[in-house]
Parts: structure tokens; C-alpha cells; sequence
């Protein structure tokens, strides 16, 4: 089967199957049959006598693809509210309070991670050695005990995390980029004690027993902890004025369908040959996200297995993928040694955004460090995301020739 990277055109397909690994994912999710944006002949719905959130007080807006139904203002009823990382009803207690934005160890060794699944949105990039490192963005964590692995910081994660008004979680920072910003009163953070942080989090970080694992993947965020440093340090606990919301979604009982979008089910942010842009040490194996029409979620899998949970053994699996393209660089090019980057995160670049099996073309643009990615199709219009999970891929603008989809 033939390969194209993300410029060119693609044939359909209708995969179930995950990459590096047989058999068709099974979903929690239970999926409803909505109206597709674009499709203006459609009626609205009719209007309920119940007291039922609905997301949709005002008349449909008018779009590049016709007419739809983004989610607005956001309303407490019953006691839940949309969230503004997902989009979806959750109880509003957790919706209005700022969520932790916590840095996840990816390498293989430390597999399989904890708690990983109940992230809302989770970025990924590059650091040195080539590999990828995570940070998940956790509003849902009440029954959760602790996440982890925890690794150390980079200063772009921390930049990205400034977007959505985070509570900043780390164990450790690469001191010569990272301490400045890290103890500044620009980033609420919650840092392990280590050199380099001026004001340490004594409750939220301990090791875990693992047989068989390095000592450095055996650190862990503990929730309770983390609560208690949160209230001692003062913080405030619940979204600040600069916080606006992470993407603009689809309301309820609708999905940004994309029609007339190339179909998109396979997507490598690294490719399918071995290359140094962090996404492709393994070659065939490389990181790869799998469309199931089912359920209209993207199945994760790297280094050629299923990207599991420790928490309940599932594959993870997200409603919308993004691709942001963006100048890198190594900080100590001259030296061997090291192989620190640094990656754009404001202003404006190339951008891919995968959602219910297609791919939308664009750009994204970021004016400040409180500011939000704003993602726009090639025509300028905002895109709208379907409501679930997301998972945003930095990819070094150098190494996105190697990226591509089927």
C-alpha cells in the first residue's frame, strides 16, 4: 500500500484495525448518530420541555462548510457544564477549575504509563535523544491516585501549558532553559524538589516499586499531594480572565464531518521509514494513530504495540489528532554532548487536523503565551473540532517531510 506524505491527495479506506498490532480495538465510548456539519438542508432539532443541557441557545452560525452548530456560551445546568478541553458534559466543579498540566516519560522503558487515559488533551514533542516526551492535560482526576511515570521539564511544554492556564507538573528541568521561566511568577507550578526549583512541592512526588525498572522511571504525581501543595502554595484554583478555551467544538448532536476533506485513517507524525525528528526511531514501527468508524476515535500505537494504560489495560484512543508544524532547533549545535531543543510555539505555522477520518489542511497561529492555538483550514475559517479527547503532535518543520497519512 502506498504511502503520501501530507500534501498530497489520498484514496479512502475504512481501517478498524490498529497499526503494528492485529485485531479491532474495542471502545468504551458509546457513539450517537448526529447530524453532520455542512449539511444545511438538515432541520433543527426540535426543542425539548426538558430541563436538558443542549449546548445550542443561539441560531447556528454560517461557516466555509455551510451551517453549523459550535458549542458558545457555556451554562451550568444540572450541575454540569461543557468543557472547555473536550467539549463534553462534566460536572462543573471540574470543568471550571484549572487543569494540571503534568510532563509523562514516554521512553520505552519506563512503559506502560499510569493514568495516561484520563488526560483531555495530551501534547507531544520531541527532546533530546530523539525521542518524544508527554504532557497531559488532566481536568478528570478526582478518582485517579497518582500519574506517571514524571519526568523533567523543557521550556516549550511549559510555553504550550501557558495556553490553558495550567497548573504546571514536573520532576526535574533542564536548569539552563527552564529555571528562569520555571520560578517566575508568569507559571503556577507544582516541581518536584530538585536543583533548580526555588520553591519545591513537598507532597505531591514519591517512587514507585518497580522491579525490573531504572530508578528514574519510578517517579510518580500523587493526587492527593498534589491538592494539598496546590491550596499551601495559594494558587488560585479555578480559571483565571486570560484563559478563553482550548478549541472551538461541534455542539451537541452534530459532528464536524469535513466531507469534501481527504480521508485520512492512518497517520504517522514520524513516518514509516527511521528519521531523527523524535517520532521516527522505529521505522515501520513508528508512532501511529488508527481511525475506527465505529466509534470515530483514533487508536494509538508506538513502537509497534498498542499504547496502553496501567490504570485499566486499555488503548488510547482520541477523537481529534493535530499535526503542529513549527521551527526547531538545537540549542547546543556545536556540541556533541548534548542535544537540547528548542521549538516555536507563538506566532504562526503549517498545521494538520485529523477528526472523523479526514484531515483538514491549514495553519495554526498563537499571538501570546496566555493565548490559544487557533487552527484555521486553508480558506481562513476557524476549524471546528469534534467533542473528545485530543492529541496535538509538535513536529520540527525539518523533519515534517517525513510525516504522512493513508
Amino acid at each position: 500500500m502506498k504511502k503520501k506524505v501530507l500534501a498530497a491527495m489520498i484514496a479512502a479506506m475504512a481501517l478498524l484495525a490498529g497499526c503494528g498490532e492485529e485485531g479491532e480495538p474495542s471502545s468504551p465510548i458509546q457513539t450517537i448518530e448526529p447530524v453532520s456539519i455542512g449539511d444545511t438542508k438538515e432541520s433543527e432539532p426540535e426543542e425539548s420541555t426538558e430541563a436538558e443541557p443542549s449546548g445550542e441557545e443561539e441560531a447556528p452560525a454560517e461557516g466555509a462548510y455551510g451551517e453549523y452548530h459550535p458549542i458558545r456560551e457555556r451554562t451550568v445546568q444540572d450541575g454540569k457544564m461543557q468543557s472547555y478541553l473536550t467539549g463534553e458534559w462534566k460536572d462543573a466543579s471540574v470543568v471550571k477549575r484549572r487543569n494540571m498540566a503534568v510532563m509523562i516519560n514516554n521512553i520505552a522503558e519506563c512503559l506502560p504509563q499510569y493514568g495516561i487515559s484520563k488526560a483531555s488533551i495530551i501534547y507531544e514533542a520531541p527532546v533530546e535523544g530523539r525521542i518524544t516526551r508527554l504532557m497531559g492535560l488532566f481536568e478528570d482526576y478526582d478518582d485517579l491516585d497518582h500519574i506517571g511515570s514524571v519526568r523533567s521539564s523543557r521550556d516549550y511544554y511549559i510555553y504550550e501549558s501557558m495556553a490553558y492556564d495550567s497548573i504546571y507538573c514536573n520532576w526535574g528541568l533542564a536548569r539552563p532553559w527552564v529555571e528562569e521561566l520555571i520560578n517566575s511568577d508568569r507559571v503556577d507550578n507544582i516541581s518536584c524538589a530538585v536543583a533548580g526549583i526555588n520553591n519545591p512541592a513537598n507532597n505531591s512526588f514519591d517512587r514507585i516499586d518497580r522491579p525490573g525498572y531504572v530508578k528514574e522511571h519510578t517517579g510518580y504525581m500523587f493526587i492527593k499531594g498534589y491538592n494539598k501543595d496546590v491550596e499551601a502554595k495559594g494558587y488560585e484554583k479555578e480559571y483565571r480572565d486570560t484563559f478563553e478555551q482550548a478549541f472551538t467544538f461541534a455542539g451537541d448532536g452534530y459532528i464536524a464531518s469535513y466531507d469534501d476533506m481527504p480521508d485520512a485513517t492512518k497517520i504517522y507524525p514520524g513516518g514509516t521509514t527511521k528519521n531523527s525528528g523524535g517520532y521516527g526511531n522505529y521505522g515501520k514501527d513508528n508512532i501511529c494513530f488508527t481511525y475506527n468508524e465505529a466509534d470515530k476515535l483514533y487508536y494509538r500505537t508506538q513502537y509497534g504495540k498498542k499504547h496502553i494504560d496501567e490504570m485499566n489495560n486499555e488503548q488510547l484512543a482520541v477523537t481529534n489528532v493535530v499535526f503542529k508544524i513549527c521551527h526547531g532547533e538545537e540549542r547546543l549545535p556545536d556540541d556533541p554532548k548534548y542535544d537540547y531543543l528548542a521549538f516555536q510555539i507563538h506566532g504562526e505555522g503549517d498545521a494538520y487536523v485529523f477528526t472523523n477520518g479526514k484531515v483538514i489542511k491549514g495553519t495554526w497561529k498563537r499571538e501570546s503565551d496566555y493565548s490559544p492555538n487557533v487552527f484555521y483550514d486553508e480558506d481562513g475559517n476557524e476549524i471546528v473540532f469534534n467533542q473528545g479527547k485530543t492529541w496535538i503532535c509538535c513536529i520540527w518543520k525539518e523533519f515534517s517531510e517525513y510525516m504522512s497519512y493513508e
